[in-house]
């Protein structure tokens, strides 16, 4: 039976909202009292096995459900996404295991990402309605499944804190943050800890302890929400402050729920002086962590075992991809020994969901929601001339990325007239956020426009030189391999070069360039030119950008630095399907043009 919403809220949190007091969260008084050693031959061991179960960058993944196509999820590999599949994994291995020898917990990232999550931030927000607001999706499905711990991920602090703040009440779990500080006081605004306990068939119960830990980038990412209300430390340093807090509070194994990835670089740069992904750095430098569930860089870790350079003692961590389509398992053994638990052995797995059904009870717990959301990404907004697809945006400038440069020039030029700015010419960058991203000739629907830009990104306008644009694309075009004149080119090779995300592959509207793919990194941008002339190093142009490039993300040059002329509060998305609406017709003859070609000498590659 659905839970009743209006009463949902009303639930108690009272560990969770204490927990920032009182350092971390025990849940040991809730569960079934231990019992004392019992009397056994000598020689003879009391041993036990339990398994913790662990989801990250769920990304507002309930259903197995893409809002953008309006149609059940797929890709080329056939995977499966959502909390329903998950939940059916997890009830299987509890059946196996024993509910009381299982734990379930997340790396984070879990309320942006998908329709269903925006719709429950902005369009019909959980922070409105007091007692009759409504119950975030993630939270009821959450809930319902039993997730006894969260680490806080970088999106969750997308939409600001007080929704996040709404979010954390609604639900059942705590969620964790060692490294999330209040600006004020410098204390965790987030409990750093929970200490959970699974049962044993012949000792005393086993006590868990899972420390979270968030993404230090989010001082750059979402600047604008946490500037002089958070701060983020090192994921390294703060986890040798709280490790041995949760061994001095009485557990006997920790587990770090960190949403940093394994030992990718830094996406910032130095802008942040600790490292964007620390788990191996974590596990190696930090005593007493027997596992570690990581999330953040969206890849599939089954195991990775790595060193403690103190102890000596292996530490496992595993990574589940992401939006549920793996769920990672943790099977521990142990021994008690003197008087406490010691873990003698740790294996992890993943487990994929597609190999599973939907969990019936949490598909219709969240009906009502679906359904409002897909009617919601269903309203016809306009029509388009003829069909644009970004298929080939990884490699030509196609007449999509152009419609995104164009609202945002748009929208730039609007906010600039009558300034002292507004004689500045405007340009604007743009990325393929979405390789699957199709606006249809004939009606054009909200999700269709939607689906180009998938991130809650707003808009801003910085002001750079032309040396800047040009040092701006030199490294934006670090994207390609560079393949010598003469080799074939390969497209499915050509990009993502040295693991740059499409994401960070920016294109800029408004000029125009050949990237040269036989050179060198920092030698690639040939002619460049603007209204057909050579562009002035020392002329003055407005770039149109999104807020997570103008604070830093992808560490791209000059940009984070650069004068701020103007930034709006409402997302990039919502600015483009106002476009389109007032617009009513797409129409690629007022906004496509070739503006940029990958070359090799002067001689077009495609």
């Amino acid at each position: 039976m659905p839970l009743n919403r209006r009463d949902f809220v009303a639930r108690s949190t009272a560990a969770a909202a204490g927990a920032a007091l009182a350092g971390g969260v025990s849940a040991a008084a809730a569960q079934p009292a231990g019992a004392a050693e019992p009397a056994r031959k000598p020689g003879s061991r009391i041993t036990e096995s339990f398994t913790v179960m662990g989801t990250t960058d769920l990304h507002g993944n309930v259903l197995n459900w893409d809002y953008f196509t309006d149609a059940e999820y797929d890709d080329k590999a056939h995977n499966d996404v959502g909390l329903a599949k998950i939940s059916t994994l997890v009830n299987g291995i509890r059946e196996e295991k024993g509910r009381h020898r299982t734990l379930l917990i997340d790396a984070g990232d879990t309320i942006q990402g998908t329709q269903l999550s925006y719709y429950y931030a902005r369009v019909e927000p959980i922070t409105e309605g007091g007692r009759l607001a409504p119950v975030h999706p993630m939270a009821l499905a959450m809930n319902h499944i039993g997730y006894d711990a969260a680490a806080l991920g970088n999106h969750e602090f997308n939409y600001g804190i007080p929704v996040l703040r709404a979010f954390e009440k609604q639900c059942d779990f705590p969620l964790l943050g060692a490294n999330a500080l209040d600006a004020r006081t410098e204390k965790p605004a987030f409990p750093p800890y929970v200490i959970r306990t699974v049962s044993s068939h012949r000792g005393p119960n086993i006590k868990v302890g899972v420390l979270g830990l968030t993404n230090p980038g989010i001082a750059v990412w979402d600047k604008a929400n946490v500037q002089g209300k958070m701060t983020f430390g090192g994921i390294v340093e703060l986890a040798k402050v709280w490790v041995p807090k949760l061994r001095a509070a009485g557990a006997d194994v920790v587990i770090v729920s960190a949403h940093t990835g394994a030992d990718q670089p830094s996406s910032y740069g130095d802008q942040v002086p600790w490292p964007e992904n620390a788990g191996v750095a974590v596990a190696e430098q930090v005593p007493g962590i027997d596992a570690m569930l990581i999330g953040h860089a969206h890849v599939e870790i089954p195991q990775r075992i790595v060193v403690n350079k103190e102890t000596g003692r292996n530490v496992v961590i595993s990574e589940p991809l992401k939006w549920g389509e793996r769920l990672t398992r943790f099977d521990f053994d142990a021994e008690f020994v003197h008087g406490s638990w010691e873990v003698t052995g740790v294996r992890s797995t993943v487990v994929n969901s597609n190999t599973v059904p939907e969990d019936p009870a949490v598909v219709s717990l969240l009906a009502a929601e679906h359904k409002k959301v897909v009617a919601y990404v269903n309203q016809v907004i306009g029509t388009c001339k003829e069909t644009l697809s970004i298929a080939e945006a990884p490699f030509t400038d196609t007449p999509i990325i152009d419609l995104i440069g164009r609202v945002q020039a748009d929208a730039v030029k609007a906010a600039l007239a009558g300034t002292a700015y507004a004689s500045l010419p405007v340009l604007a960058q743009a990325a393929p956020f979405n390789r699957t991203a199709t606006i249809p000739a004939g009606e054009v629907k909200l999700r269709d426009a939607a689906g180009l830009y998938i991130f809650e990104n707003t808009l801003e306008a910085r002001k750079l030189t032309g040396a800047q644009i040009k040092d701006y694309l030199e490294f934006s075009m670090r994207y390609f391999a560079q393949v010598p004149v003469g080799a074939p080119v390969d497209k499915a090779t050509l990009t993502n070069a040295g693991n740059t995300p499409d994401y960070n592959f920016d294109s800029v509207y408004g000029v125009s360039y050949d990237v040269d793919i036989s050179k060198p990194v920092g030698q690639r941008i040939v002619n460049l030119s603007f209204e057909g002339k050579p562009v002035d190093p020392a002329a003055e142009f407005v770039l149109a950008v999104n807020n997570y490039r103008a604070n830093g993300g992808g560490n791209f040059p000059h940009v984070a630095t650069a004068p701020v002329l103007w930034t709006n509060s409402e997302e990039i998305r919502n600015t483009m399907i106002s476009w389109v609406k007032a617009k009513g017709v797409i129409d690629p003859a007022d906004f496509a043009s070739v503006d940029w070609r990958l070359v090799r000498e002067g001689v077009p590659v495609f």
